[in-house]
């Protein structure tokens, strides 16, 4: 069962990182040299989108690894899953704290009524999203190596 557990939590983890990172270094990049009006109603609808989408899978990669955690709590590799579920944990805080209130607004901008800093508010996102990325990154790492 133990065994089981590990692999799906390893998989869901690894699918949200491969996401995340496809936002940071491709999607993101291929919006951002979009006309500004596309490039702006992209990326607001991929905040709806995927707004709608990762904090499903950020809570349910969180509770995953938690419970790895607490059962695999006598095996070997222990530490790196305890490890593991703290950077997803951060990273859940700081998708609260710091990246939602950006996203949040900037899903419901068009080129009307966008804010004359949107783009310096979706820079804001991108550095702390990259951030992100770095923590859930290791997570997953770590994870890996813990299988092993």
């Amino acid at each position: 069962m133990l065994n089981s557990l590990e692999v799906i939590a390893t998989v869901v983890v690894g699918l949200m990182v491969g996401v995340e990172f496809a936002v940071a270094f491709v999607l993101g990049p291929i919006l951002n040299a979009l006309p500004e009006d596309s490039a702006q109603l992209g990326h607001a609808h991929g905040g709806r989108m995927l707004g709608a989408v990762m904090p499903v899978w950020y809570i349910t990669s969180l509770v995953l690894v938690a419970v790895w955690a607490v059962a695999g709590r006598h095996h070997d590799g222990s530490g790196l899953v305890v490890t593991a579920g703290a950077l997803l944990l951060l990273s859940v805080v700081m998708s609260i704290l710091l990246l939602v209130p950006i996203n949040n607004r900037n899903k419901t901008w068009t080129p009307e009524n966008r804010p004359a800093d949107w783009k310096q508010q979706l820079n804001r996102w991108n550095r702390w999203h990259y951030v992100r990325v770095a923590e859930i990154i290791t997570a997953f790492a770590l994870l890996a190596v813990a299988r092993a």
